[in-house]
């Protein structure tokens, strides 16, 4: 027998939820986890211009969906090997962002590359390693990149932090004409 899903509150609850006719499961929706790393070689920052939707062309850190089975930092890692060929040492977590209107949660971490060579993987059409100077700030990806940059800069340097989290009053939503903003 196939479910059959029907939207409704179920008991105990006082949202509408998925909830199985049959069996009475409860299909919870819940924020998806994307992990990501401000990583740097020297002095130079680690960006990769986005080859796939959402904002194809745009300029990002490494970072991705989260996998079940692996840890936050594990993930961070892995998307930045899988977006730049980078190997990374991953730091301390650099922020925490909410992101309400679809529903994720953001996690950036500090790291090191332990080498420069980095090359495109299937996701980017392009990486590269630029100065604090050289960052196309009207051509970042979203606003959470955005945010995860400064953050970096606010506390290079400094052996520990607390993590930063969004701006005050600033649910993660696309300002009307956001392009990316200059420091």
């Amino acid at each position: 027998m196939q479910p059959a899903f029907r939207q409704r509150v179920p008991p105990g609850d006082h949202l509408p939820r998925r909830v199985c006719e049959h069996c009475g499961f409860v299909d919870y929706v819940n924020p998806r986890v994307v992990v990501g790393a401000v990583a740097t070689w020297g002095e130079r920052l680690l960006l990769c211009r986005r080859a796939i939707e959402p904002r194809r062309g745009y300029w990002t850190v490494p970072a991705g969906f989260l996998e079940q089975g692996e840890t936050c930092e594990e993930g961070a890692a892995r998307e930045a090997h899988e977006e730049a060929g980078a190997a990374l040492d991953i730091g301390p977590l650099l922020a925490l962002y909410s992101v309400a209107r679809i529903g994720q949660v953001h996690l950036f971490y500090r790291a090191w590359l332990r080498t420069p060579d980095v090359h495109p993987g299937l996701e980017s059409l392009e990486v590269a390693l630029v100065a604090w100077d050289q960052v196309p700030w009207a051509e970042l990806a979203f606003p959470s990149v955005e945010w995860a940059l400064h953050a970096f800069h606010d506390v290079r340097g400094q052996s520990t932090f607390a993590p930063r989290g969004n701006p005050a009053g600033d649910r993660g939503d696309f300002p009307v004409g956001w392009h990316g903003q200059a420091p």
